[in-house]
């Protein structure tokens, strides 16, 4: 069995990462989306492993000391973060994992994993993402101002990122999500017990 691949997945607020997200994991059965754990209390109807892996301040600190965090980072007095251990599990498993985070994070990530994927989405122009954020009706004026004000800056850490995806369509942008996990899968650094078996007469037919 392959091992799966770790992606990085960012983007800017209202380039409907969440909502292509959504699509890729209902179609695909062997992606999965990353659990953070977090410090703060489990809030009503929140289940460990399912919306955060809860911890206390003791055991988060301690998995840091003991560089068991992907990356991490404190807000209003709770620390949030990326566990590494289900990570490694389920990409042993054969599935691949995604890391839905901002690029803050996204580099703590790349630079402890190397063989990541990274992934970052962007809308096709910040006029349709400005029509997106006032679509969904949950924001006022001034919040929207901001966040496409925030985007520009998001958006300039793209060039940082392997592949470039623009959700013009949900089902363009799955598509070529798919395309971007199947070619990573060919790099000879993840498969290259494929030469190794036709040298020795016997290839496996799939990395």
């Amino acid at each position: 069995m392959s091992k799966g691949l770790l992606v990085v997945f960012s983007g800017p607020s209202g380039a409907g990462k969440g909502t292509v997200l959504g699509r890729l994991l209902a179609e695909r059965q062997d992606v999965r989306l990353s659990v953070s754990a977090t410090t703060r209390a489990p809030r009503p109807g929140e289940q460990d492993g399912r919306e955060y892996f809860f911890l206390t301040r003791e055991e988060f600190l301690a998995r840091i000391e003991q560089g068991k965090m992907l990356e991490y980072a404190e807000y209003c007095g709770n620390f949030y973060g990326t566990p590494a251990d289900p990570i490694e599990r389920w990409t042993a498993e054969g599935d691949d994992v995604i890391l839905e985070i901002e690029v803050q994070g996204g580099a703590q990530v790349k630079k402890k994993r190397p063989d990541c994927v990274s992934i970052f989405i962007v809308p096709p122009s910040l006029e349709e993402q400005e029509k997106r954020l006032r679509g969904r009706g949950t924001e006022d004026e001034e919040t929207i101002r901001k966040r496409v004000a925030a985007a520009r800056g998001e958006i300039s850490h793209a060039p940082s990122y392997d592949y470039i995806v623009v959700n013009d369509t949900v089902e363009h942008a799955v598509d070529q999500i798919n395309q971007i996990l199947a070619a990573e899968k060919l790099r000879f650094s993840r498969c290259g017990e494929i030469i190794e078996g036709v040298l020795n007469n016997h290839a496996e037919t799939v990395c």
